[in-house]
């Protein structure tokens, strides 16, 4: 079990005051047997005037926020999170997998493939063929090969192969872009992943969240900011995470907070204004493990505090205000 302790942040900054839309934000982790939140505090300015907690259609816990009319020049959103974490062993995926999807190719339970239908189909044009060549290039010439090995591989190519570079600008890269261009964001790597499998008639989807260094100082990608990584469904071993960007697999120093089809429905913040006077969004970041938390709000409950200063900050994959 490790302890982890992240604060997340992003500012907003405007020439003149505007009206703020409503705000829907994905920041908040879902218990689990691999997580288990110990709390939660949420710092807001200007102060929403109003705030309303909901499950989207993936159950992802979700925040909307509301000033009704209210003007600034800034807009912050800091949200500081306590959490254990128990991530499962590298091995442990191959260990559990059913032995029907030992190797590649199986087919998924009856029971389970309409519900998986949606997450197996392609999302993006793919022009000559491109990723498809690419994820064959990972299967054995003659027979059959070894599921995990195969997705290992996979992922260890994307680190090794593609030039990560941060990106803050919102929206992610279309699979056939990442592979023209040799280089990405860690949500275009995690794309390319997803349309890579589900190119071999696997389901995945993205995942957006949290890397964390653990005591022993590795180092990570992506590692005090929001990051992305995908997880494909094995029958027996479940949902498994695969984080290409780090060459990681199995949710190991990924902390988990929302997981959709589309890198476009797991958007940490999102929402607009009214008014032409953006300056600027600036991020920043901090994580730390092993730290006990403050006496935070318990889960569940967003604070708003308008004169709260955040001490750390985080920026989310893709933002727009």
């Amino acid at each position: 079990m490790t302890q982890v302790r992240i604060v997340h942040a992003t500012t907003y900054r405007y020439a003149h005051p505007v009206r703020f839309t409503t705000h829907r934000v994905m920041l908040r982790p879902r218990d689990s047997h691999d997580l288990r939140l110990l709390g939660t505090k949420w710092s807001i300015t200007p102060a929403a005037t109003s705030t309303r907690w909901a499950h989207d259609v993936f159950s992802n816990s979700v925040c909307y926020l509301d000033w009704e009319g209210r003007e600034s020049d800034t807009l912050e959103i800091v949200s500081t999170l306590a959490l254990d974490h128990f991530p499962s062993g590298v091995d442990t995926p191959r260990e559990t997998l059913d032995p029907s999807a030992e190797t590649y190719p199986f087919g998924y339970p009856p029971e389970e493939f309409p519900d998986l239908a949606r997450l197996m189909e392609r999302q993006h044009p793919d022009p000559g063929r491109m990723v498809d060549s690419w994820a064959r290039r990972f299967l054995p010439n003659t027979g059959p090969a070894r599921t995990m090995d195969l997705l290992a591989s996979m992922t260890q190519a994307i680190k090794a192969d593609f030039i990560y570079e941060a990106r803050e600008a919102e929206g992610t890269n279309p699979p056939s872009v990442t592979l023209a261009r040799g280089r990405g964001a860690c949500r275009d790597f995690a794309l390319l992943m997803m349309e890579g499998v589900r190119a071999l008639g696997l389901a995945a989807r993205f995942v957006s969240g949290y890397v964390y260094a653990d005591r022993g100082g590795t180092a990570t990608i992506g590692g005090g900011a929001t990051h992305a990584w995908c997880a494909v469904y094995l029958p027996g071993a479940g949902w498994v995470e695969f984080d290409p960007t780090n060459g990681l697999m199995a949710g190991r120093n990924l902390i988990r907070v929302g997981s959709a089809r589309t890198p476009e429905q797991a958007v940490p913040i999102a929402g607009g204004f009214i008014g032409n006077d953006f300056i600027s969004m600036t991020v920043a970041g901090a994580g730390t493990v092993g730290h006990p938390p403050a006496p935070w709000i318990g889960p569940g409950q967003a604070g708003s505090n308008s004169s709260a200063s955040p001490t750390a900050i985080s920026p989310p994959s893709t933002t727009s205000a």
